[in-house]
């Protein structure tokens, strides 16, 4: 950590919302207890405040300070950052308030629940000139790493096919709570809430798609508003071709996986682990099965990569930099998302350029 900023002092942090995910960015922060002070909570259940606090004071030895708006955070001026784990359509009031304090973001994905919401936050970021940065963890595998390092390097040689493959499992009572899987408060299902880690992963591997042809649907597995099965065919701008291939209705869950088949070798990412097979009969293997919560536990997973994108974060407002991902970049996501309902929606094959232009019309 370098000590440009935060030379005399460890940056204090705000907890906002606390459903599922908080217990994962708790261990996280409690692991970087050298580098943050974990400041302060906020959340409209006041139970959940007090079960949290308990919690952060007996991993973190901090007690954290209960906001009761997110007025009062903004106005705070110890408050260095924020880690934003709300529900995506809570998400615009909260991040206006907050930019125009001054208050640096880290948010769960995704940004919004579609690509013009999701844009809108992101500008409101850069013109307030704070940092915002999206929390998808899986960059941060030892694993993914290594492809990207063999990728960027070029011994690969380039991608020719890419497939992307999320064969997950929710049990139902996943999906009975309140606007789990809705679209006015998750924008979707299985693509944004679940794949959108693989896709995000995928895509900063594989470069941007430029076209998608896909089909989407609700099994009969599920009782839910939006998708729990979705497929499509992908062109990419590099004229790589492939499939993605996502669904939580494959009991009882199975890994996701990335298969890149290149110039000179395949490279398998699953379950934490890469699988290099070159073309001269040679193979390699790098990293540790990991769960990924494919199952019918959605937090079996460490807390470990949400602990390096957290320590990324800090490090990028320290340095004056920007994190390895940014709101910017996570629009990648977003608009891949957007074209393959557009996609199945109107049984068409989709260029992205056509929301790239759909998007600077709706801007003007």
């Amino acid at each position: 950590m370098s000590q440009s900023q935060f030379a005399l002092r460890k940056p204090n942090v705000v907890l906002i919302g606390l459903g599922m995910v908080s217990g994962t960015h708790i261990k996280a922060l409690a692991d970087l207890g050298e580098h943050v002070n974990f400041y302060g909570i906020a959340s409209r259940n006041p139970d959940k405040v007090a079960q949290a606090a308990r919690q952060i004071t007996e991993e973190t030895k901090c007690r954290p300070k209960p906001f009761g708006s997110i007025q009062d955070i903004a106005d705070d001026p110890a408050v260095d950052f924020v880690i934003l784990t709300t529900p995506p359509n809570a998400r615009r009031d909260i991040v206006s308030t907050l930019a125009h304090a001054g208050k640096h973001i880290l948010m769960e994905k995704p940004i919004e629940r579609d690509l013009r919401a999701a844009t809108d936050i992101v500008e409101m970021c850069e013109d307030a000139g704070i940092t915002l940065g999206v929390t998808f963890q899986h960059r941060f595998r030892v694993a993914s790493e290594a492809l990207a390092d063999r990728i960027a390097s070029g011994v690969l040689g380039p991608i020719h096919i890419a497939e992307i493959d999320v064969p997950w499992w929710r049990d139902q009572s996943y999906y009975d709570e309140p606007g789990r899987g809705s679209y006015a408060r998750d924008g979707g299902g299985v693509m944004i809430s679940q794949a959108i880690h693989t896709m995000d992963l995928a895509l900063s591997l594989t470069g941007p798609v430029q076209s998608v042809s896909a089909f989407l649907a609700t099994s009969k597995l599920h009782r839910m508003e939006s998708e729990d099965f979705v497929c499509s065919g992908l062109t990419f701008e590099t004229g790589a071709i492939g499939s993605l291939n996502a669904t939580t209705a494959a009991y009882p869950g199975r890994p996701e996986s990335i298969r890149l088949h290149c110039a000179k070798a395949s490279a398998t990412l699953c379950a934490g682990v890469l699988t290099i097979d070159w073309h001269d009969g040679n193979q390699e293997t790098i990293g540790a099965t990991a769960g990924t919560g494919g199952g019918a536990d959605p937090m079996a997973f460490t807390h470990e990569w949400h602990r390096d994108t957290i320590a990324d974060f800090i490090d990028a407002i320290d340095r004056g930099r920007a994190p390895r991902v940014t709101g910017r970049e996570a629009l990648r996501t977003h608009e891949l998302i957007d074209a393959l309902v557009l996609s199945a929606k109107e049984k068409r094959h989709v260029d992205l350029t056509e929301l790239r232009e759909t998007q600077i019309r709706t801007a003007l």
